[in-house]
């Protein structure tokens, strides 16, 4: 009696297995999976946050995708790199290995975006920067594309703000020498700068400190001393914000620019009253909509937040539309068909403005120059390709 229980104890047990096998296959089965690829902690973790608060509002606004007269619900697979490069390979490896998801969006900081590139090119999964500007995120891999503009672009703004606005001459570059996208943004910052000026000595110096740098007094005693009309200093929002708060410390008058990434809450928080008058280019400005979408985005993000979004979110936002966008046009969630329509992506109408994919994967965008005023973010102007 006791065998003839357990036997049927047995194939309750397996017919339960079974049962549950063919749901969570069925379940799958009408699922897409989006990986997205963040520093959620580390030194980035702000900025990552960022994009991630407007890839969430994307998926509460347009939660499911229909394909071939299928609906698939989006399903969001969220992997931390942590800030470093090592980390954003292992967890680019994971979305691709555990998650199996057929389309990335991230990372915020074009480093650990190239770090993950080769393991995304390998499985043939397509992946959309969001936010990352260095061009090498992009070349030579047909399976990383972006929503934002490049740094050769970015650097020739703010070269042209600090040539024609500051009316400088000479200028410092203070660089973060382990951060991939600060020294690609200093590079073309300086060409540029040197053209303008048409002074092959116009910049003065190019110091470096390091990722999680607290004291910069060596670099900031240097620049002190060569007295430029201007300081650019594209690094990451916290040890960019010390930098500022130093020198003024220091009693360096010299105006401050950078670029994209302090356009971080942080930014301003860390370096408080000191980095009032900074000026940095952006991707977008809540008050100057680009596309139809730009109010809807703006309005939504104030509602489930309670705060106005920054241009980073803007592009986690952006980045997850273009992903619903391909698939619809592919008429497929097989990643590789899903590659090919997002490669051939043009006049897309995103919350930031219009893209249309080069064949490097890169749109042509505009920037948006921003000054901090009243401990807020401030719109100057808007800066065309």
């Amino acid at each position: 009696m006791k065998k003839a229980i357990l036997v049927i104890v047995a194939i309750m047990l397996v017919a339960s297995i079974v049962g549950c096998s063919k749901a969570e296959t069925k379940t799958d089965a009408n699922v897409v999976k989006f990986g997205v690829f963040e520093p959620l902690t580390g030194a980035n973790a702000a900025g990552g946050a960022e994009e991630l608060d407007g890839v969430r509002l994307a998926q509460e606004l347009y939660p499911t995708v229909t394909v071939g007269g299928k609906e698939y619900k989006i399903e969001l697979a969220i992997a931390d790199n942590k800030s470093d490069k090592v980390e954003a390979a292992n967890a680019g490896q994971r979305l691709v290995d555990s998650d199996k998801v057929q389309v990335v969006l991230g990372s915020w900081g074009s480093g650990l975006s190239m770090a993950a590139g080769p393991v995304f090119k390998d499985a043939k999964i397509p992946a959309i920067g969001l936010s990352c500007t260095n061009p090498l995120v992009t070349k030579d891999n047909p399976f990383y594309f972006r929503v934002c503009f490049l740094d050769p672009f970015q650097g020739t703004v703010m070269a042209n703000y600090a040539f024609k606005d500051v009316k400088a001459r000479k200028a410092v570059i203070i660089r973060e020498v382990s951060n991939d996208y600060s020294v690609g943004l200093a590079k073309f910052f300086a060409d540029s700068f040197k053209s303008l000026t048409g002074d092959q000595g116009a910049i003065l110096a190019e110091l470096n400190y390091n990722t999680n740098d607290q004291d910069f007094s060596a670099q900031l005693t240097q620049v002190k001393s060569l007295k430029p009309d201007v300081i650019f200093a594209p690094g990451n929002y916290t040890e960019s914000a010390l930098i500022i708060k130093q020198a003024r410390e220091l009693g360096i008058t010299a105006p401050f620019l950078g670029g994209d990434t302090w356009e971080i809450a942080e930014f301003i928080n860390v370096g408080k009253q000191a980095v009032e008058g900074a000026v940095m280019s952006a991707f977008f400005d809540n008050d100057a909509p680009l596309t139809p979408l730009s109010k809807v985005f703006v309005e939504s993000y104030q509602k489930k937040y309670g705060k106005l979004p920054s241009g980073t979110a803007v592009l986690g936002f952006d980045g997850y539309l273009l992903a619903i966008d391909a698939i619809k046009r592919a008429d497929s969630v097989d990643p590789l068909k899903i590659r090919d329509a997002i490669a051939a992506t043009k006049d897309f109408a995103g919350a930031a403005g219009y893209v249309t994919l080069d064949a490097n994967g890169d749109p042509i965008k505009s920037a948006v120059i921003k000054e901090v005023k009243g401990g807020k973010f401030v719109f100057k102007t808007t800066v065309a390709p």
